[in-house]
């Protein structure tokens, strides 16, 4: 069974994106687990209102870029600045049904 969208472009056109006055609001607490493994983090990882121990704390915006994200990393982390670093972001939220993280 296919699935469609009945958005056309033209609508998506039509609703600019607001920018945020970064001066009038204020920033969210972003919440990233860095690991030497080139791997990310199990879900099992997050269980029970455990994180990993690798957590950093980013106060950002909404419309923060990854690029940005990025540059904060390095700049609080610096194992992140070494040569040949790759970065991987996942998105970690709570399964309201089975109260285990996706």
């Amino acid at each position: 069974m296919a699935l469609e969208s009945r958005i056309t472009q033209e609508e998506i056109k039509k609703e600019p994106e607001k920018p945020i006055d970064r001066e009038k609001t204020c920033p969210l607490l972003l919440r990233v687990f860095t690991t030497n493994n080139g791997r990310h983090h199990r879900a099992d990882e997050f269980a029970r209102g455990n994180v990993p121990s690798s957590e950093l704390q980013i106060y950002t915006w909404m419309d923060a870029t990854l690029k940005e994200l990025t540059s904060l990393v390095k700049e609080v982390y610096p194992e992140a600045r070494k040569k040949g670093t790759h970065f991987s972001f996942a998105i970690v939220f709570p399964e309201p049904r089975t109260k285990a993280y996706r």
